[in-house]
């Protein structure tokens, strides 16, 4: 890897490492040098993932061994498009959402929530980059200890009743994880990804069910995290009861699943797999489908603001693994496209349903007829715009992501069952957030008065902070040309994973033995 560009990727790792103890350390009673020192994390991790799309960009696949260790003896960081594009994702979320929390006063109901989140993102980081099994089930338990710490941020006992199913769900998945990371290696001695992709295509009839039993764990553990039916039913109670600026940092959570599935799907259990090629697609399709189904039903059944953004999360997991489940170039362009809507569209639902629910006092986020409250007139203009994001309708970037997906898929086998899906569930998802929004603003306008609030924090900075999502939705929308060539460009290049094992165990990667 080009030296520059190692540090920027080591950077990405350590810069929220090293926030996050220094802000334990020395600030962790000082609250505005807190906010100085996150806001200034967010934004060098911004320029530091935008450097490394544009690396990444020209094509070519970049790793680096830490402590000169060669792999796959020594622990590697791997820089391909995809990592780069999630890289900047995160960032840009973790900006948006850390300017909200600091605005409506979300960060100070507990002494620890900056330092929770930095290191929220070196999970975050990490996952995406790392080259080895093992290190990913180590960035997936840094991701559950600071996300427990966050989702628990300002107490109560319904969040906290939702954070122990949370933790209790996710350790059960990690220990599936260590289950099959010990089948993996037990059979192939080894737990790097590209060297596990030369050993599972080698390995003999005799070890193929014990590989395919670990790859089934792993993919298991992987749709736990992105919320797959069945395993779907710990994330509406778990972001519904969180504050509104975790649940929108949590909008990322469930594509570390989505990418992890991905990412294995097409190195590991790739096209070279033989007979292990692409394990889970025979049922990773059928799973996907009901999960946009069981979506939208609980959004159209949901008598809250943030149980219906919950399930609109689950709904868009489905979307988007629908598509990766075609396991083709074609879809797969889309699927990651798609993963950039949704996270941002999630994340921009939770922050307005948030700021509903916080002008609306006693009544919260309930749907039920209220009294008007400050700023509605600006918050249905913006309730309207996320709803136009989250369903799929134009102009937004939804419509160009399901329109993508619609296309890309009309090759698979099962075209016609996932066009009627999400169509169906577009048009039930509409019905959903209209009526939601129409009893919210335009019902509750009949009702005499006006909600009287003493104090409300983030008046001006939370709201602009959600208005910045919807703004990025719309950069996405017009600049679809390019980042769609640009996702397709890292479909192809997940689907040709002899770049990423040369990179990683050829010659030129550098490092001793």
């Amino acid at each position: 890897m080009n030296l520059i560009v190692s540090w920027w990727v080591v950077t990405s790792l350590l810069l929220p490492a090293v926030m996050g103890a220094a802000m334990v350390l020395l600030l962790r009673h000082r609250l505005t040098l807190s906010r100085l020192a996150s806001i200034g994390s967010c934004l060098i991790l911004i320029l530091v993932a935008a450097v490394l799309v544009n690396e990444a960009g020209g094509g070519t696949i970049q790793s680096y061994a830490l402590g000169n260790w060669r792999a796959p003896f020594g622990i590697v960081l791997v820089l391909d498009r995809l990592s780069a594009m999630m890289l900047l994702l995160t960032a840009i979320l973790g900006l948006i959402v850390m300017v909200y929390a600091i605005s409506t006063g979300t960060d100070r109901k507990g002494w620890h929530f900056h330092p929770l989140f930095q290191f929220q993102l070196l999970g975050l980081n990490g996952a995406f980059l790392t080259g080895d099994l093992f290190n990913l089930f180590v960035f997936f338990e840094v991701l559950l200890i600071a996300s427990y710490g966050l989702m628990l941020h300002g107490q109560g006992g319904q969040r906290l009743k939702a954070g122990v199913q949370y933790v209790i769900i996710n350790l059960v998945g990690s220990t599936l994880f260590l289950v099959a990371v010990g089948l993996l290696y037990g059979v192939t001695g080894t737990l790097n990804m590209a060297d596990l992709a030369v050993r599972v295509a080698a390995a003999p009839a005799g070890d193929q069910a014990l590989l395919a039993a670990a790859g089934l764990l792993l993919t298991t553990v992987f749709a736990l995290k992105a919320a797959l039916v069945p395993l779907h039913f710990w994330l509406p109670g778990t972001y519904a009861a969180t504050t509104g600026a975790v649940a929108a940092l949590f909008a990322i959570m469930t594509k570390v699943g989505a990418y992890s599935i991905i990412r294995t799907s097409t190195l590991i259990f790739g096209e070279d797999a033989g007979g292990l090629a692409f394990l889970v697609g025979p049922w990773l399709l059928p799973a996907a489908l009901v999960t946009i189904v069981i979506g939208f039903i609980g959004m159209f059944a949901a008598r809250g603001l943030r149980d219906l953004a919950a399930w609109a999360v689950v709904g868009s997991m489905g979307t988007v693994l629908c598509a990766v489940s075609v396991f083709t170039v074609q879809a797969m362009g889309p699927a990651l496209y798609y993963i950039l809507h949704s996270t941002l569209a999630g994340a921009a639902l939770f922050l307005i349903v948030d700021l509903i629910a916080q002008r609306r006092a006693q009544h919260g986020d309930s749907l039920t007829l209220a009294p008007r409250f400050r700023q509605s007139e600006i918050l249905s203009a913006l309730f309207f715009l996320a709803a136009i994001a989250a369903v799929g309708l134009p102009p937004l970037s939804g419509f160009v992501g399901k329109l993508l997906v619609l296309d890309g898929v009309r090759a698979a086998p099962h075209a016609v069952w996932i066009w009627g899906v999400i169509l169906t569930t577009t048009v039930l998802g509409v019905l959903a957030l209209a009526r939601a929004g129409s009893m919210i603003f335009w019902k509750s306008a009949a009702v005499e008065g006006e909600i009287e609030l003493r104090a409300l924090r983030g008046t001006r900075g939370g709201v602009g902070a959600a208005a910045a999502l919807l703004l990025t939705l719309a950069g996405l929308t017009v600049l679809a040309g390019p980042v769609t060539r640009y996702t397709a460009a890292a479909a192809t290049q997940l689907f040709a994973p002899e770049q990423y094992i040369a990179a990683v165990l050829g010659p030129q990667s550098g490092g001793r033995r």
